[in-house]
């Protein structure tokens, strides 16, 4: 008999699409082994009406609390979650594996008319419950009237059809991961609406001191693409950057005369006014550049 391995993750499609992409790579990496998913459903899956960020509440633990309760009483061997609804301190006794993938990264907007945003009619309500998002539109329009929007994926663009929104913003990674390309109107550019921390990327959480389990994961990690969500999350932790907090950041690797660099982009918003920094360094500093770039955005916000 096969040794079989609990996989514990939220029962949204999108959810349920990033799992079985893990699942497959570790499938085809241990065909000796079997794997299974098992369904957790979390406080936000029970509480998609409240608008947590009108609180002034961060909503990630939300999503992670219940399946990290199963993953420390040993229900589930390990989960995996969206990196972005991750809190930068994890609950004693677990870890984060290196990140094994992660998608294009970009926000993007959906229309009614397919029309982009800055083809819409005049005061064009938009659809986003996202500070940061919320932030980057208005400097993109400034007529724009940003209306609260909440729910999973189709949830969301059901609304835009059944209720007042001219145009919705969500994160491109989940329309590409559950098949729905055809519905995104137009990608924003990274520089206009900066992404938030990690997003794109999967992140899989499992128990310390469980080196069976490590080793599973360590072999499906892209180490390159760790490293720049470490960046991210860094620059994310510095400015404590829980959900409704209105920042951004997104990096790539360079590479210049054989040796990889880190190209690191951040933006914070206060008092309505948006901030964004861009800075350059070593892949293998990819801390330190963070925290530089945190440094001198904080710098411009003193200043």
């Amino acid at each position: 008999m096969k040794k079989k391995f609990l996989i514990g993750t939220r029962g949204s499609e999108l959810a349920l699409a990033q799992t079985k992409i893990v699942k497959s790579l570790l499938e085809s990496r241990f065909p000796d082994y079997e794997f299974e998913i098992k369904i957790i459903v979390t406080t936000g899956d029970k509480d998609l009406s409240t608008n947590w960020g009108s609180q002034g509440v961060s909503i990630k633990n939300f999503f992670t609390k219940e399946i990290e309760k199963e993953l420390l009483e040993g229900d589930i061997d390990f989960a995996v979650h969206s990196m972005k609804d991750m809190p930068s301190i994890l609950p004693s006794s677990l870890i984060m594996a290196g990140v094994p993938i992660r998608e294009d990264n970009r926000d993007i907007f959906i229309s009614k008319n397919s029309q982009k945003l800055m083809e819409l009619p005049p005061n064009p309500i938009i659809g986003t419950s996202s500070l940061r998002r919320s932030q980057c539109i208005k400097q993109i329009r400034p007529d724009a009237i940003i209306k609260p929007l909440r729910g999973n994926i189709h949830t969301r663009i059901r609304k835009l059809y059944e209720e007042d929104y001219d145009g919705i913003v969500l994160a491109g990674a989940g329309l590409l991961r559950t098949g729905m390309s055809n519905k995104i109107t137009e990608f924003f550019d990274i520089e206009d609406v900066v992404p938030a921390p990690a997003q794109g990327a999967l992140c899989i959480e499992y128990r310390e001191n469980d080196e069976i389990v490590k080793n599973l994961l360590d072999a499906i990690t892209d180490l390159e693409v760790t490293k720049v969500i470490e960046a991210e999350r860094e620059f994310s932790k510095i400015f404590d950057g829980g959900c409704h907090t209105p920042i951004g950041c997104s990096g790539k690797i360079v590479e210049e005369n054989g040796e990889k660099y880190i190209e690191l982009f951040g933006m914070y918003s206060m008092n309505g006014k948006v901030y964004k920094r861009k800075i350059f360094g070593k892949l293998d500093k990819n801390i330190m550049v963070a925290r530089l770039l945190a440094s001198l955005l904080k710098g411009d916000i003193d200043g």
